[in-house]
């Protein structure tokens, strides 16, 4: 007998909880800086403070909260232009040298898990929310986390992971996001890794970078 495990209704009503609020603060329905009080969201949602209090705590471990004592929560500023040039300098720092350690350790079967992750967008989202824009985002994440992990260095990853940087770009680029050209720049990061071209794949990555960056910068100016 083939037993089916399912989710607990308890943490389907905080991950549901954690979603709507993500995406709030994401698409700036609760502004930059706004207060977030749990009552006040656990009314507006219809759930009790439980799961608001919960997915308040993972938006804080995201960078997308902030604790205030005894006065509940606020949601994070964006960036600003200084800000994002810095984040984007350890982007450079971690991920271009990482880039070039795949391509020179990459094996047959981590290849291939790179061509289907270029596979896995067919379609650039054209309407201006967030929802739209979660399978590219999610792309991002998954094919710079894939890179990292064929280079090997742990430390690295965690660093990386720990910036949340995809989240907070996407919050400077809602509704101005250019997946054609992420997509195009992450074809030619993969091609050169998959054919174990360091030096391309080091110049591939900082070009992405690069053009990333100054694409926000150009939208926040």
């Amino acid at each position: 007998m083939v037993m089916i495990l399912k989710t607990p209704r308890r943490q389907m009503l905080a991950d549901d909880v954690y979603e709507q609020l993500k995406a709030l603060v994401m698409d700036s329905s609760i502004e930059p800086g706004a207060r977030m009080n749990i009552e006040d969201l656990a009314r507006q949602l219809e759930v009790s403070p439980t799961p608001v209090r919960e997915a308040l705590a993972r938006l804080e471990s995201e960078g997308l909260a902030v604790k205030l004592p005894l006065k509940g929560y606020r949601t994070t500023d964006l960036l600003d232009a200084q800000g994002l040039r810095e984040l984007y300098d350890l982007r450079l720092l971690l991920e271009g040298p990482s880039a070039r350690r795949a391509a020179e350790r990459i094996t047959d079967e981590q290849a291939e898990a790179l061509r289907l992750e270029m596979h896995s967008v067919v379609e650039v989202p054209e309407a201006h929310r967030y929802e739209s824009y979660l399978p590219l985002t999610a792309h991002d994440v998954r094919l710079h986390q894939l890179l990292l992990a064929d280079a090997g260095n742990q430390m690295v990853r965690e660093a990386f992971e720990r910036t949340h940087c995809h989240l907070h770009i996407f919050r400077l680029t809602y509704g101005r996001l250019s997946g054609v050209h992420t997509i195009t720049e992450h074809a030619a990061v993969v091609d050169a890794v998959v054919s174990r071209d360091g030096d391309a794949a080091e110049e591939a990555m900082r070009a992405h970078l690069i053009q990333s960056r100054d694409r926000v910068l150009a939208g926040i100016s």
